[in-house]
């Protein structure tokens, strides 16, 4: 290792397959993966007393605007009904509810909840906010633990940045994509590039413009549930498209997985994509990308901030030991604040946003609704973030399509926001999805960034280890949930059988890929199913 040059690994087990751009835009990328580093000063959780429990609308809580109902309207699993609503046992309207976990979801919900007149409290066991979206300082400047950024489609984060006064923060910049293959990098942000894509015959390259076309025009997608992404592309696309670009990426996001995936979740990824291209001809053959330029932390101190304005509470390094279930329905929390001693805090619900393996250890749930839980099988996410001294690559996201890679994806976050906004270096993250017993996911930080830098000469040949001024590693546990034939059948609804108690969490996001977007649509439209119940 060079003189100077230090890493920095971060763990915290909570919560790309991305079509190219050139086929059907990006999908989702591992928006948020958690970890923990260093926090950013000055926005630490205000100490204040507890909200107390009223029959009318507290004065610390603002007279902010009743939501009659969200944009989409409240999801529920498709091809089953909707769980009965649970009821209070009073004739209170103000309602104060417990939050399990201070990521997009959770505090999305209690924000909600203030702006329906509710009181929420938020228990974040991480020292920061933001869950997978949280930051930590490279030259002073918060950067995600995993790379982030916004579609023109997402809405729902759009929209709060928005109510957040916020806005002026998004910048727009085009899509910058390539592709590894064959030995050498292929620009593949275009439809003209996917014509100019040499690794699949030309023929070949016309048959997957047309089933891309076809697909992005689609507007259902229950009828491809039952038949897996492999089936259904090898049929329709070929065999050597697959196997030159889809293989590879379904390979590298769900690993031994990879051809047991619903064909669902891959149709979104090329259906909502359009949405992020452009107005007219040259726009529409454009995708655009945006960042919030404080980053995405300063979005959810922002919101923890409004959400103990509206007379709610907000607490981090503060631990859930279980839910308390009396009398057949949810009671409180027995919570420890700030590594305290355990205390109990009661409330009149309860939403945990726990990852679904998690959740069973909190409380004992009913066997039916428990089997939704046991089932979900997630991947882990492995970053390992480069802070270099010059560019690696041309391009902003690159696909590894070549299996000799020991890693699927290269996201320079620094041709996408200059270098002179982190002090003049570049940032480039190497990313991972892997299984717990993966070789690589047990490596030590060390040990993985010797494992993947002497392949980085086959992105850049003139790349030299001296150029790496400094190395980060990033873990999260239940980063990908794995969505195969059938999958809306076994969503776990967001009421579960304890009156109560409520769970949002990835494994409920779909057929969209979980992603920061998502999880604040989730937490909304939850805190809307928790208001309902409130009202009898």
């Amino acid at each position: 290792m060079a003189a100077g040059r230090f890493h920095a690994a971060h763990h915290l087990p909570c919560e790309p397959c991305h079509i190219g751009a050139a086929v059907a835009g990006r999908g989702r990328p591992v928006r948020d993966l958690r970890g923990t580093g260093p926090r950013r000063a000055g926005r630490g959780v205000r100490p204040r007393v507890g909200v107390r429990h009223r029959a009318t609308r507290s004065p610390a809580a603002p007279r902010h605007r009743r939501r009659a109902a969200l944009p989409g309207g409240t999801q529920h699993p498709p091809g089953r009904p909707a769980a009965e609503p649970h009821r209070i046992d009073s004739e209170r309207t103000i309602v104060k509810a417990g939050i399990i976990g201070g990521g997009a979801a959770g505090l999305a919900a209690a924000y909600e909840l203030g702006l329906r007149g509710h009181h929420a409290e938020v228990f974040e066991g991480a020292p920061f906010l933001g869950g997978q979206a949280s930051t930590f300082p490279v030259n002073g400047v918060p950067l995600e633990r995993g790379y982030h950024h916004l579609f023109r489609s997402d809405a729902a984060m759009i929209e709060l940045m928005g109510e957040l006064g916020l806005s002026h923060r998004l910048k727009w910049i085009d899509s910058n994509v390539g592709y590894y293959a064959r030995g050498r990098l292929w620009k593949f942000t275009s439809p003209f590039d996917l014509l100019r894509f040499r690794p699949i015959p030309f023929a070949d390259r016309i048959r997957l413009g047309l089933v891309t076309l076809g697909l992005q025009r689609r507007k259902e997608w229950a009828s491809l549930e039952q038949t897996t992404a492999t089936e259904w592309m090898r049929k329709n696309a070929g065999n050597r498209a697959y196997d030159a670009i889809f293989e590879p990426m379904l390979r590298g996001k769900f690993g031994r997985y990879h051809d047991q995936i619903t064909m669902a979740w891959l149709w979104n990824k090329f259906a909502l994509r359009t949405a992020s291209r452009g107005k007219g001809l040259t726009g529409k053959l454009k995708e655009q990308l945006a960042y919030p330029t404080g980053s995405f932390g300063e979005i959810f101190d922002v919101l923890g901030e409004h959400v103990r304005e509206q007379g709610g509470e907000v607490h981090i390094s503060s631990g859930v030991r279980r839910v308390i279930v009396e009398d057949g329905r949810a009671r409180g929390l027995e919570v420890s604040i700030g590594g305290g001693e355990p205390e109990r805090r009661e409330y009149d619900l309860v939403l945990s946003t726990t990852p679904s393996y998690i959740f069973p250890r909190l409380v004992d749930l009913p066997e039916e609704y428990l089997g939704r839980l046991t089932d979900k099988v997630y991947l882990a996410a492995v970053l390992v973030i480069l802070v270099m001294n010059r560019s690696l690559s041309p391009h902003y996201w690159t696909y590894v399509g070549d299996r000799s890679l020991p890693f699927l994806g290269i996201i320079e976050h620094t041709n996408f926001i200059p270098p002179e906004h982190y002090g003049g270096v570049h940032i480039a993250y190497l990313t991972n999805y892997l299984e717990r017993d993966d070789p690589l996911y047990k490596m030590t930080p060390e040990e993985l960034y010797r494992e993947y830098v002497p392949h980085l000469q086959k992105i850049n040949p003139a790349f030299d280890e001296s150029w790496v001024v400094e190395y980060h590693h990033h873990k999260v546990d239940a980063a990908q949930p794995i969505v195969t034939q059938g999958y809306s059948d076994r969503i776990p609804d967001h009421r579960t059988p304890i009156p109560g108690l409520y769970l949002a969490n990835t494994t409920q996001i779909y057929p969209e890929d979980r992603g920061t977007n998502y999880s604040v649509r989730m937490g909304r439209q939850v805190a809307a199913l928790m208001d309902e119940d409130s009202r009898g």
